[in-house]
C-alpha cells in the first residue's frame, strides 16, 4: 500500500496558541504505510508498527479544553493530539506506546488525532497490515 498522509485540521482560534508550542500545519501529520503508523504533532512523536493498531473509531465534536493541544487522558491513559474540536480518530493499540514523554515510563493505550479527513484515516487504519 502506498503511504497515506493525513494533515491535521487547524481551527483558526487555536493556530496561534498551538504555534507557540511548535505545533503548526508543516510540523504536524499522520502517516500510515505497510510498516508503521507515525504521528507527528510539533515536537511530539508517536511511532508504532501497523500490527500494533488494534482499532480506529471516529469521535467528536470535542470540548476545546479536552481536545486542543497534547493531552493525557486520566480515564484510559490515552493521548490526544488536537488542533480542532470538530472531529477526530481514536486509534487503539494492542500494546501501549510512548508519546508524551521520552522513554518507556508513560505508555498510551490509544491516540486521538484531529485530522482533516477522519473517515479516510479510519478506513486506512482498518485495512489489515500486509503479511
Amino acid at each position: 500500500m502506498p503511504a497515506h498522509r493525513s494533515a491535521f485540521r487547524f481551527d483558526p482560534a487555536f493556530r496561534v496558541p498551538l504555534a507557540l508550542l511548535g505545533v503548526r500545519p508543516e510540523t504536524s501529520w499522520v502517516v500510515v504505510d505497510d510498516e508503521a503508523l507515525e504521528i507527528r504533532f510539533g515536537p511530539w512523536r508517536l511511532r508504532t508498527p501497523r500490527a500494533n493498531v488494534a482499532g480506529a473509531e471516529l469521535g467528536g465534536p470535542y470540548r476545546w479544553w479536552r481536545a486542543v493541544g497534547p493531552h493525557l487522558s486520566l480515564a484510559d491513559g490515552g493521548v490526544s493530539f488536537g488542533s480542532s474540536t470538530a472531529a477526530g480518530v481514536c486509534v487503539r493499540f494492542a500494546e501501549g506506546v510512548p508519546a508524551l514523554v521520552p522513554g518507556p515510563w508513560l505508555r498510551h493505550s490509544a491516540a486521538t488525532v484531529t485530522v482533516g479527513d477522519p473517515e479516510a484515516l479510519q478506513r486506512v487504519l482498518r485495512e489489515p497490515p500486509p503479511g
